[in-house]
């Protein structure tokens, strides 16, 4: 403005007055205007000027709000319903508006008394399909840990909700509601969004090629035996298919005996699982998974996993080395933003019992919501396997014997009109672990556990020739193991097999010696023993020209009826238990074992069997088959429930 009148000054000025000599009233008049224009354009630049820095200010964006709203890659548009049961009409409408109105003035009131309403008020006027999932979300978020286990509890029970509801919910929610969803038995896959793209593949490099690099790089020093063999093994195994394929020619070469128990695989299948095996073992060290996380091996290993989805030994040394890596805290970020709970949730809801516990210890290890338990290698939780709001009041422990494993121990005797069944998945009709099909059923406040560890017959098929693990040895290990997963926190009854035995009494003799395993003792309520050779077997006397037993084991050797070592076990374990309000149930079978096609062996004879403590059942099978029931009423199974409720019952009422 003042510019402007200045202007208007000059003109009137030199429209008035009386006109001066020609020449000096032109280069007046020159001058005037030079200084007009100049003050105009240098007016203007400034303006300007500071219009474009405070528009390019005002464009600025902040890229933490650009990742957060990239994550959220699905726009939804709500739709009418075709469906003219969902046209609510005139009424719907009138309600809604009187819904809109009463907030409005629960609003005002609030702002005048300056407190805040309920959260029943707080979105009245969303449309009814929508409120749930915003007030669900905002609870799973609350600081009241009750609050956030029903809002999950809530989510998992929704089944009626649209597609894009599930997806706003898997894009919104954090990453402890996202495991809680996964470990609902209930839960909507839909929850879960796809794992991530996985990155591209080195040029002119394999999956093997990677797997080897990622072994390569992990530290060789300070660590056991059996992880230096696992892993020489592997990178030397790979090394030799590697050169092999470029020179056109599958060499068999290295190790030897590995490949002579495998013809009929892929050379490089074969070399991955070596690889996988040793990753087992690096992933039980701290600081080893951190290196695995660094180098990708998250994402190299859902790249094999998917890859293999026809091996289980595969997919099953994949979740072994994830379940590892769960029990490292700082690592649970990583692993959900590599898309790992997507993979897990979904294998929870696998018919095979293998592939759901895998991927149930995985996710209890990182649920710190609700579980304070850490799952190490080889120990699974039956049951229950999903978050429940069953009271857990005792434990049963499973523990298997020489050759078996955590789930083909405890199965279902096989018959001829079960054999076709087994590979359906169909558990009503055949259970391949039957503690966590009939025992969960019969008596649901139970947690039920099942441990596993290598055992070989002959050293010929030890997979780690260096190891020569004692019973003493394998039960302070495997009491470590328990006693991080909350073994001794209950009331407890531990059940086994042959070998397992030894092990159970091993373990309680250990744990009645450490202060910090009193709990385990004090807990113990009894002890089912299936067939457990207390005074030795003479298995390990038919060291014949058999396949299994040209040289026996430690762990056979262990098992014979001279044993020094398992005579001052039998007396020690005696010694402890007296004075001890134990209940024992000894079963015993009655029949010879196959070993081999030529021999047949009553592996644990009936005084073998005799603990000198509780009943001694004999029962009409072999040794393999006297802790696999044959149905659900057989005597086996009855008489083990019925001891169960027996010696829980006062545990079990409270």
């Amino acid at each position: 403005m003042s510019l402007a009148a200045y202007c208007v000054i000059c003109c009137r000025r030199i429209g008035t007055s009386t006109p001066p000599p020609k020449s000096n009233t032109y280069w007046k008049d020159i001058r005037n205007i030079i200084k007009f224009t100049g003050s105009l354009i240098l007016g203007g630049s400034l303006f300007l000027t500071y219009e474009v820095l405070a528009l390019k200010k005002s464009l600025t964006l902040d890229t933490q709000v650009v990742e957060r709203e990239k994550m959220k890659s699905y726009i939804y548009l709500h739709t009418v319903s075709l469906d003219k049961r969902e046209n609510h009409g005139l009424t719907y409408q009138a309600r809604k508006e009187l819904h809109k109105a009463v907030r409005r003035v629960l609003a005002t009131s609030a702002k005048i008394l300056r407190g805040p309403f309920a959260d029943t008020f707080s979105a009245v006027d969303v449309e009814d399909h929508e409120c749930p999932v915003w007030l669900l979300l905002r609870r799973s978020r609350s600081d009241d840990r009750l609050a956030r286990l029903q809002a999950v509890q809530d989510m998992a029970e929704a089944h009626r909700w649209h597609d894009y509801q599930y997806r706003t919910i898997a894009q919104a929610c954090d990453l402890r509601t996202l495991i809680g969803l996964a470990r609902s038995k209930e839960s909507d896959l839909r929850f879960f969004l796809p794992p991530p793209p996985l990155p591209p593949l080195k040029e002119d490099s394999s999956i093997e090629e990677e797997l080897r690099y990622l072994l390569a790089s992990l530290p060789q020093t300070e660590l056991d035996e059996c992880i230096q063999y696992f892993t020489s093994l592997a990178l030397s195994e790979s090394s030799q298919s590697l050169a092999a394929q470029k020179g056109g020619l599958w060499c068999f070469g290295g190790n030897g005996l590995p490949y002579a128990e495998s013809f009929g695989e892929v050379p490089s299948a074969t070399v991955e699982i070596f690889c996988l095996e040793a990753l087992v073992k690096h992933s039980e060290i701290p600081t080893h998974c951190d290196k695995i996380e660094a180098n990708g091996g998250l994402q190299l290993l859902q790249r094999l996993y998917q890859l293999h989805k026809d091996c289980p030994k595969i997919q099953r040394n994949i979740m072994r080395i994830i379940g590892n890596m769960a029990l490292n805290e700082h690592l649970h970020s990583t692993i959900v933003r590599s898309g790992w709970v997507s993979i897990l949730a979904k294998a929870m809801k696998s018919p095979y019992i293998m592939e759901a516990s895998q991927a149930a210890r995985t996710l209890a290890n990182l649920d710190r919501e609700t579980v304070q338990e850490k799952y190490q290698d080889g120990v699974y939780v039956l049951h229950p396997q999903c978050r429940t709001s069953q009271p857990i009041k005792a434990d049963v422990l499973f523990v298997h014997g020489l050759m078996g494993a955590a789930f083909k121990t405890w199965r279902q005797q096989d018959s001829d009109q079960v054999l076709t069944e087994k590979g359906s998945g169909d558990e009503t009709r055949y259970t391949t672990c039957w503690p966590k099909t009939w025992l969960a059923g019969d008596c649901p406040a139970l947690r039920i556990i099942s441990v596993e560890y290598d055992t070989s017959l002959s050293d010929w098929r030890a997979r780690c020739p260096m190891e020569r693990k004692s019973i003493a040895f394998r039960s302070n290990e495997l009491l470590r193991k328990l006693r991080a997963a909350g073994i001794g926190d209950r009331p407890l009854i531990w059940v086994s097999h042959s070998m397992g035995g030894l092990l159970v009494k091993k373990m309680l003799l250990e744990a009645s010696q450490k202060p910090e395993m009193s709990t385990i003792i004090n807990n113990t309520r009894g002890m089912i023993f299936y067939s457990v050779p207390h005074h030795g077997t003479h298995l390990a006397d038919y060291s014949v020209n058999v396949r299994y037993l040209l040289f026996p084991s430690l762990e056979v050797k262990e098992l014979s009826k001279d044993s020094p070592a398992l005579k001052v076990l039998q007396d020690d374990f005696l010694e402890f238990a007296k004075g001890r309000n134990f209940q024992v149930l000894n079963f015993v079978e009655t029949l010879p074992t196959s070993i081999g096609s030529m021999i047949k062996l009553h592996v644990v004879p009936v005084e073998s069997a005799d603990l000198g403590i509780g009943d001694l059942i004999p029962v009409d099978v072999n040794h393999l088959n006297i802790c696999k029931p044959k149905e659900k009423d057989a005597f086996l199974y009855q008489r083990t429930l019925q001891f169960i409720r027996e010696t829980l019952a006062k545990d079990l009422e409270n």
